[in-house]
């Protein structure tokens, strides 16, 4: 066993540099020790680090395993393998990581906080609760750690509790702007004069950080649009997303041409020539669609059901297809055991969400919409269901949405009109391909006529009527997505007519989106 070598100062420097995010300069620091030392577990571990603040979480993963193997007691490199692992959506391998983590380091808070982060990853939520509580009885006075006990506490329903304990986090530290936006997020708070003039506070403050910033921006848009103040709402939003969208590397063109090689790979012979093959379980409903065009009360819906259960957004179907050598031309030469052992990993990736003895579940990605057609070859007995809303109704409550985490095209109007066409081409084509495969549910015909289309989704799904599916409002269960407090009360036609409003801002929007527009709730001709 290697042991860890002493402090070089350059270690130090580059340690000094990474903490004021200087990044360029820690770099070659690290690249210099490694290249004298190639074992030196403590630069190993902080060039991970630095892989993994800049997202390339395979090479983080990689070197924090080569440190723990020269340095097996090393616990910080065994802790920060566990966060790459709750990073890139393995909750289950980040649990037994951070196992070992707690016997070696019981008294680490931080550990603490992250095992409950993963514990409700996997909708383990009472466990969850249970250390978040533990963390603050040890340390009372972490504000983030009072904001994630109160994610967990919305996403459970416990919606005063949750409340208590952001505004608990503000007393600690009153310009934390994820706290805000948490607040505004619930969707059914509504701030008053002193919390806007808290927020202007902060936000004029030049110590405030970018992150603390356009959360702010977020915050006070929503505090502004709950005051009919839509010309100062809008500022508000467009700064978020103008100071977001520098942080992201989104390109809409990327997608679209995504979209053009899916659609190249889907033929109709694709399918004809696969047909009976795959997993044939018939387990997975896919809600999917756009962000914000109505998934989660679909899924509310659906999880109202005795036979259905209601997990989350579950990231398995990208990470198989990415798991596929170039992906999606080489659908077509997959042999059939492939595609049934990849329909099989997913029933097995997914098993871990899965808490009652329900033989149905859902998986409500909305992104999930870039993969029908693979979806159809590894799980041809799964059911789709597309969450369709109104162009601009439905970008612009993306717009306003400030997501922990991807959903990079939200943050620019014109990037989600490119993105809601694309989407809508895709869709239109798997039509044409595989007619009647995709049971649609148009938000707008669902607030109108309630109990038809709830009807005909149960029907599409296979599933008999059950009045519990009418007032789903009324259904206990977690719903860990920013709708989760909007699910828990009757449907309501404001959500529909929002966007109004901002309808003098919202040009370029119109434009992206085009024909798309125009015909919707009918695609245009030239996609049927």
């Amino acid at each position: 066993m290697a042991s860890l070598p002493n402090y070089d100062p350059r270690l130090v420097r580059a340690a000094l540099a990474m903490n004021d995010n200087l990044l360029h300069e820690a770099e070659p620091l690290l690249r210099a020790l490694l290249k004298e030392n190639p074992f030196d577990v403590r630069a190993i571990r902080l060039f991970a680090e630095l892989a993994g603040r800049i997202g390339r979480y395979v090479d983080a993963e990689n070197l924090l395993r080569r440190a723990i193997e020269l340095a097996p007691e090393f616990t910080a490199a065994r802790a920060n393998l566990a966060l790459v692992l709750y990073r890139t959506n393995r909750a289950t391998e980040a649990l037994e990581e951070l196992a070992r983590v707690t016997v070696e380091d019981p008294e680490n808070t931080g550990t603490l906080n992250l095992q409950a982060a993963a514990y409700g990853r996997i909708g383990e939520f009472d466990e969850a609760l249970a250390l978040y509580a533990q963390v603050l009885r040890e340390t009372p006075n972490q504000p983030k750690v009072w904001m994630s006990y109160g994610h967990m506490l919305k996403t459970v329903g416990k919606l005063a509790e949750g409340i208590a304990a952001y505004r608990r986090a503000l007393e600690i530290q009153p310009g934390l702007g994820e706290v805000w936006w948490s607040l505004a997020n619930l969707k059914t708070v509504k701030f008053s004069g002193a919390d806007i003039v808290a927020m202007q506070a902060a936000l004029a403050s030049e110590t405030i950080s970018p992150e603390d910033r356009w959360h702010l921006d977020f915050a006070l848009g929503k505090a502004h649009e709950d005051r009919a103040e839509a010309q100062t709402a809008f500022a508000h939003y467009a700064a978020g997303n103008s100071l977001r969208k520098k942080r992201l590397p989104y390109k809409a063109d990327d997608t679209t041409a995504a979209v053009d090689r899916t659609i190249a790979a889907a033929t109709p012979e694709l399918f004809t020539r696969f047909a009976g093959v795959g997993c044939p379980a018939p387990d997975p409903i896919f809600v999917l669609g756009m962000p914000r065009a109505g998934s989660t009360l679909v899924e509310q819906i659906l999880a109202s059901h005795s036979l259905v259960e209601g997990t989350s957004e579950l990231p398995d179907i990208a990470l198989l297809a990415r798991s596929v050598e170039d992906y999606p031309a080489s659908l077509a030469a997959l042999d059939p055991q492939t595609l049934q052992n990849l329909g099989a990993q997913y029933l097995e990736r997914t098993r871990v969400q899965r808490h009652t003895a329900r033989p149905l579940f859902i998986d409500k990605l909305p992104n999930n919409w870039m993969h029908v057609p693979f979806i159809r070859l590894i799980l041809p007995n799964a059911k789709i269901i597309d969450a369709r809303r109104h162009p601009l109704s439905c970008c612009f409550s993306n717009f306003k949405q400030h997501f922990a985490r991807g959903q990079g095209f939200t943050y620019s109007l014109q990037d989600l009109g490119a993105y809601y066409s694309d989407y809508v081409r895709l869709m239109a084509h798997v039509d044409r391909v595989l007619p009647g495969y995709v049971h649609r549910v148009i938000y707008e015909r669902m607030v109108d006529d309630t109990d038809a289309e709830v009807r005909a989704l149960l029907a599409a799904c296979g599933l008999p009527f059950e009045p519990a599916c009418l007032a789903f409002h009324e259904t206990e269960r977690a719903v860990r997505t920013p709708s989760s407090e909007q699910v828990r009360r009757p449907i309501y036609r404001e959500g529909t007519e929002g966007w109004k409003a901002f309808e003098p801002w919202l040009g370029p929007l119109e434009i992206a989106l085009g024909d798309v527009l125009a015909t919707y709730p009918e695609v245009p001709a030239a996609l049927r």
